[in-house]
């Protein structure tokens, strides 16, 4: 309440100034686009804190839910290098799921959970998930790398998209076999959707040896194709000065470094990758371009493209039974390399994690 007392009388305070001192009409623009921006920034605090407590409160009954505070490689651009704490380590914080009821002298399998977005943060959309994957005996840990939202402007500026945010989420994988004995360093696995399912991709790319499995769903597979497709709004994120600071025209290769589809020969790890042939977020005809080069360089993976199925982006993390049927393969893979202690078994086992 003390938050958003203060929020509404810097609004206050802003509109005061605005209106007080007959700016131009290019000034009070200026103005109020700036005050959009810090309004839209608080919001984004206050509703990662209302998630914060759904997640508690949605999962309690099936995992020890904590979240931790760790920290990641400095950021990769300074705006201002000498400046006070430049150069220290990027502070972030990761969701923990622990499942209940598990034998803590024993080793289990972890997934490492990367959400979506350009900016975006873990939200409750993954609860059905996490669930599913307590249920079978995995520990989670869902890592909000830098230029998540929910943590203010100066984290949202700190994107490195394709970049150290991949290191981020390696920082989580160490951070849970440093500081949980009963976490398997032997049997770890990345899963991710899109932005997440890019990250995935990336990550065990450049870390081959440290991670045993990889789901890649409807994944960002090529920035160069997807900035191209996806407009000047979309651009923007990009060539934004805090982030890259140049368009695709400017700096091609720096677009490829971060782009799946470029890195492909740095595939060792088993890899399974799902598509939709209706996704209206990232065009199946991207994913395709991903499959044929991995084809190309002669690795072994797995991937299936699905036609049409309803959902679209979201075709395998709803909760209809063709979504759950797609999801107990995707299980099915990650078993194999995984081996959880109560695998399922059938799309019924999806069910009663919902509610056991």
């Amino acid at each position: 309440m003390r938050n958003f007392i203060r929020t509404v009388l810097i609004f206050l305070f802003f509109v005061i100034s605005l209106f007080g001192q007959n700016p131009s009409k290019e000034d009070e623009i200026n103005q109020l686009k700036k005050l959009n921006e810090y309004l839209e920034h608080r919001l984004d605090i206050l509703e990662k804190r209302i998630d914060d407590v759904l997640w508690f409160e949605r999962l309690k009954d099936y995992a020890f839910v904590d979240k931790v505070f760790m920290t990641g490689p400095p950021k990769w651009k300074e705006k201002n290098p000498t400046a006070q704490g430049a150069g220290n380590p990027v502070k972030f914080w990761s969701y923990v799921f622990i499942p209940k009821g598990i034998d803590y002298t024993k080793k289990y399998p972890l997934i490492v959970l990367p959400h979506g977005g350009v900016h975006a943060n873990f939200t409750t959309y993954h609860t059905h998930i996490v669930k599913e994957m307590v249920a079978q005996g995995y520990i989670v840990v869902a890592p909000e790398y830098r230029g998540s939202t929910g943590y203010g402007k100066e984290f949202y500026e700190a994107i490195d998209y394709g970049g150290l945010e991949i290191e981020d989420c390696d920082a989580a994988r160490k951070f849970m076999i440093e500081n949980y004995e009963f976490v398997d360093k032997d049997r770890v696995g990345i899963v991710g959707w899109s932005h997440g399912g890019m990250i995935a991709l990336l990550t065990v790319f450049e870390h081959p040896k440290d991670y045993q499995a990889c789901f890649a769903g409807v994944p960002v597979s090529d920035l160069i194709t997807r900035i191209g497709y996806k407009g000047e709004s979309y651009q923007k994120y990009f060539s934004a000065d805090y982030h890259i600071g140049k368009t695709v025209e400017e700096n091609v290769e720096e677009y490829k470094r971060r782009s799946p589809v470029w890195n492909v020969h740095k595939l060792q790890t088993p890899l399974l990758i799902h598509t939709n042939t209706n996704d209206e977020d990232v065009n199946v005809l991207e994913v395709e371009s991903l499959i044929r080069a991995l084809k190309a360089e002669g690795k072994k993976f797995e991937y299936e493209i699905f036609k049409d199925i309803p959902g679209g982006h979201s075709f395998d993390r709803m909760d209809t039974k063709t979504a759950k049927q797609i999801r107990l393969k995707i299980y099915k893979f990650l078993e194999k390399y995984l081996q959880p202690p109560k695998p399922f078994k059938s799309i019924e086992d999806i069910n009663k994690a919902a509610y056991r």
